[in-house]
């Protein structure tokens, strides 16, 4: 999410194809307090545009701690929940738990151990393989071309972006939220995480690359996003051996809270980006 790898925020946490994530303990919990979900259309549009209904399978690559997991399980037979990461995964389960979900797996991996997990489930098995707000974590044409044999007729992949970053979207606040963090880290901050065109180029290019037929969507909204939000959302982004100190947290969220003349919370434009790769 930063420009410098030296931040190690979540988007430079680790190169492509690579395991080790480093977003575990306090990360992992501020991520499943403060990250936002998925609106309802956004899921009927993936829905919809993959065919899934009651008897399809979906892997949830990068799944975190289970903000898309969870409303695609309310609408397919069962989703399996990828992720490098054993404290994501314990919170997604705790939240599946929670939500009275009995179709949901949990399973500690990454995009490299897709091929595995196919041969677990069977060809043609998946309905839909879907990678949300990750996808700048993994090795696109490989991933891409792994998947194929698992996806029935009609299913495909489906990448999926929240929104821009909060210090990159423009509105009045994300400005002085930057300024924030810049005075938080000592340099700028400005790399979009693959939600900007650009990661948008890599993701269709590397699917039309490995044959699928692509389509794209979008899904815009606006909701209130609370001061606290905000703050817990940064903290989510950084990888836990570059989370600051609780007392170096306490300043810079009295600094944002200064910043933004002491709002409880602020409204967010949200454009959801949908990226499909669709087999015939």
């Amino acid at each position: 999410m930063l420009s410098a790898e030296s931040l190690a925020l979540r988007c430079l946490g680790r190169q492509a194809g690579s395991v080790e994530t480093g977003f575990s303990g306090e990360v992992a919990s501020y991520y499943a307090r403060h990250r936002r979900g998925y609106p309802a259309a956004a899921i009927d549009t993936v829905v919809r545009m993959l065919g899934l209904d009651a008897a399809d399978t979906v892997i949830d690559l990068g799944c975190g701690t289970g903000q898309l997991s969870l409303p695609l399980a309310a609408r397919v037979r069962a989703v399996v929940g990828v992720d490098p990461e054993p404290d994501m995964l314990a919170l997604a389960r705790r939240a599946a738990l929670d939500a009275g979900s009995d179709n949901t797996a949990w399973l500690l991996g990454s995009d490299q151990d897709l091929p595995v997990l196919g041969r677990v489930l069977g060809d043609r098995a998946v309905g839909a393989l879907t990678v949300a707000v990750a996808i700048h974590f993994m090795d696109r044409d490989a991933l891409f071309r792994a998947a194929r044999p698992l996806l029935r007729s009609g299913g495909g992949v489906a990448v999926i972006t929240n929104g821009r970053p909060l210090w990159l979207q423009d509105t009045a606040w994300s400005p002085a939220l930057r300024g924030c963090m810049e005075r938080l880290v000592g340099q700028p901050v400005t790399a979009a995480c693959d939600t900007d065109e650009a990661g948008r180029h890599r993701n269709r290019a590397a699917l039309t690359a490995a044959g699928y037929r692509y389509s794209e969507s979008t899904v815009q909204y606006e909701a209130p996003l609370t001061i606290d939000d905000m703050i817990g959302g940064v903290f989510s982004a950084m990888s836990g051996d570059r989370l600051p100190s609780p007392p170096a947290r306490a300043a810079f969220a009295a600094d944002v809270r200064a910043a933004l003349d002491g709002q409880d919370s602020v409204t967010e434009q949200v454009r959801v980006w949908l990226q499909f790769g669709q087999l015939d």
